[in-house]
C-alpha cells in the first residue's frame, strides 16, 4: 500500500513537467509526510484541458452518504475495474497525483523501519490515481478526493513490501487522463509496477512514523551506522 508520500514542488514547476494548461488550485506547503485527507496536487483532464489542481486524499464516492466511510487512500489494481467504490472512476475519472517520492515500511536487522523510495533521476513521480466529486448534502459544498492504485510490488522493493503505488512513465499520462477512453481494458495494462531501475530507495529517520513530523529531513538517507542506532 501507500499510506505517506512527500510532495514538496511548487505548482508551477509541476505544470510545466506535467504539460499542464490550467493551474486551479492555491499553492499547497510543501509537505514531507502527506497523509490520508490531507489535500494533495492532482492532474486531471476536463474537456480536453489538462489542469492542475488539489484533491483531497481519500476517496469519497460519488453516492456516500457523507464523508465517515471507510479511508479509500488506495485501489489495488487488480480490482479497481470491479469494485463499487472506485469502479465508475476508474472508467470517468483517472488523474496523476505527483510526489517527489513516498515512503514504505520494511523489516531490517533492527526491526520495521521506514524507507523512502524516488525516481533514480530524481523527477517527480506520477501516480496513477482515480477521483470522484462528491456533493455535501448538507452544506451542498463540492468536495473532489481521490485514490492511489497499488500494484504488486517489483522485484527489487518486494523485500521491503509486498505493495507499491502505480507509477506511471511520460508516454502513458496521455492515455490515462484521456477521459473519453471509459473502457477499464484499455488502462488496465498500465497497472503494472514500474521497473526498478527508474527507482531508488534508502532507510530514513523513524521521525517519519509520526505525521506530526513534517520535516525535510524525514527524506535524508541513514548511514548503516545510524541505521543500527536508530
Amino acid at each position: 500500500m501507500c499510506g505517506r508520500y512527500v510532495i514538496n514542488a511548487e505548482p508551477d514547476d509541476l505544470a510545466g513537467y506535467f504539460g499542464v494548461d490550467q493551474v486551479l488550485t492555491e499553492r499547497l506547503e510543501p509537505s514531507y509526510n502527506v497523509a490520508p485527507t490531507d489535500p494533495v496536487y492532482a492532474v486531471a483532464e476536463h474537456r480536453g484541458s489538462r489542469q492542475l489542481g488539489s484533491f483531497r486524499w481519500g476517496l469519497i464516492p460519488h453516492w456516500a452518504a457523507d464523508r465517515r466511510g471507510p479511508l479509500n487512500i488506495n485501489a489495488r489494481a487488480e480490482t479497481v475495474a470491479t469494485k463499487p467504490a472506485f469502479r465508475d472512476s476508474l472508467r470517468r475519472r483517472r488523474c496523476l497525483l505527483p510526489a517527489t517520492g513516498f515512503f514504505e515500511w520494511g523489516h531490517t536487522d533492527v526491526g520495521k523501519h521506514p524507507y523512502f523510495v524516488r525516481m533514480a533521476d530524481d523527477s517527480p513521480m506520477a501516480f496513477a490515481g482515480i477521483w470522484a466529486a462528491w456533493r455535501n448534502p448538507e452544506s451542498g459544498e463540492w468536495m473532489r478526493s481521490a485514490a492511489i492504485i497499488t500494484t504488486v510490488a517489483n522485484e527489487g522493493l518486494s523485500p521491503i513490501h509486498t505493495r507499491m503505488p502505480v507509477i506511471l512513465e511520460p508516454d502513458d499520462w496521455g492515455l490515462w487522463l484521456d477521459r473519453d477512453i471509459r473502457s477499464a481494458g484499455a488502462v488496465e495494462p498500465l497497472l503494472g509496477p514500474l521497473a526498478e531501475s527508474r527507482l531508488t530507495w534508502y532507510p530514513v529517520s523513524r521521525q517519519v512514523n509520526s505525521v506530526r513530523n513534517n520535516l525535510p529531513t524525514n527524506i535524508t538517507p541513514l548511514s548503516r551506522l545510524e541505521l543500527l542506532d536508530s
